[in-house]
């Protein structure tokens, strides 16, 4: 019994020291360059539309950022200007602020002496293009949003078809015959959904900035009708 136990254990050792040495051998790890690769030629477009997206949305954020300013201590400016009467200031104050809501103020000023009505649509005019300007490009972020994915599906298509003819090419079903075809199929179908993600949060995203911009510009533009009315 005892020499039965000692042939088990070396034999047990062995097999352990065989398993600890092959576990490094069968490491899996993939670098992300290598695996996007493998999507081949489809994933040039989802790529470009990538960096598109990605561009946008950190052009448009910080362009929507600079624009917003603050609304509250330009208004407390123009106000105490106006009180005082100093019309020049308050036109010079506007030309210095670089922001949506001076080109509408500058542009009321511009028209006092006409009825408060025309000032009134002469400033909302204003605002329309102001918020024009802001929303440029956001809608590109919407059609990434639906094309990305759409993109995915046929790398999709793509990896199938090439798995069907490695098999009629072959007359063989193996992994060999497989491979290629699956990581086009998964790479590119999961980089569309990735993009299409990002495209989709980066678009509504921008929007709420947006709407709250507007918010704060409509706030304010009622505020300057009302220091004309007092004034």
């Amino acid at each position: 019994m005892s020499v039965f136990l000692l042939q088990v254990v070396p034999a047990a050792a062995d097999t352990l020291n065989t398993a600890a040495t092959a576990a490094p051998i069968a490491s899996t790890d993939v670098p992300v360059i290598d695996l996007l690769m493998r999507g081949g030629l489809i994933m040039i477009p989802l790529v470009a539309l990538s960096l598109l997206s990605l561009y946008i949305i950190l052009e448009r954020y910080f362009t929507i950022r600079k624009a917003a300013g603050d609304p509250e201590s330009f208004m407390a400016n123009i106000r105490a200007l106006m009180v005082k009467g100093d019309l020049a200031g308050a036109k010079l104050l506007c030309a210095q602020t670089a922001s949506p809501l001076a080109r509408m103020v500058e542009k009321g000023l511009r028209r006092i002496g006409l009825p408060l009505k025309e000032i009134e649509t002469s400033v909302e005019n204003v605002g329309k293009i102001e918020i024009a300007r802001l929303e440029k490009n956001i809608s590109i972020l919407g059609i990434i949003a639906g094309i990305a994915p759409m993109i995915g599906f046929v790398g999709t298509i793509i990896g199938v078809i090439k798995i069907f003819y490695a098999i009629a090419a072959t007359k063989e079903f193996g992994i060999p015959q497989v491979a290629d075809g699956l990581y086009v199929k998964l790479v590119t179908s999961a980089t569309g959904l990735i993009v299409g993600i990002i495209a989709h949060v980066g678009y509504h995203w921008l929007s709420i900035l947006v709407e709250r911009m507007v918010f704060r510009m409509e706030n304010s533009a009622i505020e300057f009708m009302d220091i004309l009315q007092d004034n």
